[in-house]
């Protein structure tokens, strides 16, 4: 039976950790609770019959911008970022295989010994057979962050969602809900809305593809237990990003 009851709202999606989430309340690292939650998550949504994918920021470990704006070639600092997230996809995929879930690892930048280097058509198989597909190293180049490598590789495998897990955050709001308190939660945003504000959902690359490809995006509290499967069964959580909003969107605080 699965956590719902159900049936999927979604065939396949595609859920984008940053890596600071992985790092729990320390702020550097990786937490294992925390891994261990999102992989109980993820194992509930691929029980429910829907196919998940992942991609995985590396900002626990290591940010090429930080690394550039001290003075480090920009190259450089974004390869070491995107060796970083190779080491927390690592970390997931012993999560969800310790659950009994079948998971691969697919690298941008290759690197046999411990995973697969990216396939296109062999990370759609692996989905079609339920298993769950961490997609590593970002881009693979430089100059791009993982917000547009989630973009890319859903637009690649046909995702009918991205999730764009946030932590302590449960949604778009039109102003820092930390510092002003009448902050306004959106329901649903435009792409276009989302750019031409900057309300920062993903970086204007990665919205611009998801525009451009018709892949909505759900922005949502990775911090609240059960969200995961919440949104892939279909009910309303957090901000949907799409092209056109069925109503008003800004909705309750």
């Amino acid at each position: 039976m699965s956590p719902t009851g159900g049936r999927p709202a979604y065939r396949r999606v595609l859920l984008k950790l940053s890596g600071a989430a992985l790092a729990g309340e320390a702020g550097f690292g990786i937490d294992p609770d925390v891994v261990s939650d999102v992989a109980e998550q993820v194992r509930d949504a691929v029980s429910l019959g829907c196919s998940v994918a992942i991609v995985v920021g590396g900002g626990n470990l290591w940010r090429g911008r930080e690394g550039y704006s001290r003075g480090m070639d920009r190259a450089t600092a974004d390869y070491m970022g995107m060796l970083a997230t190779v080491i927390n996809a690592l970390a997931l995929q012993d999560a969800l295989e310790k659950l009994g879930v079948e998971t691969r690892v697919q690298t941008a930048i290759e690197m046999r010994e411990i995973a697969e280097p990216y396939i296109r058509r062999r990370a759609i198989r692996h989905l079609e057979k339920r298993r769950v597909v961490i997609f590593a190293a970002g881009t693979g180049n430089p100059f791009f962050s993982t917000d547009t490598a989630a973009a890319l590789r859903a637009a690649e495998i046909e995702a009918d969602l991205i999730l764009m897990a946030k932590q302590g955050t449960d949604g778009v709001y039109d102003s820092d809900p930390n510092l002003v308190p009448e902050a306004v939660k959106y329901e649903e945003l435009d792409y276009m809305e989302v750019l031409s504000r900057g309300l920062g959902v993903m970086d204007a690359t990665a919205t611009s593809l998801c525009m451009d490809n018709s892949i909505p995006i759900l922005v949502f509290d990775l911090g609240k237990k059960g969200n995961i499967v919440k949104a892939v069964a279909g009910e309303r959580i957090g901000t949907m990003v799409r092209g056109e909003p069925e109503r008003d969107s800004r909705g309750s605080r």
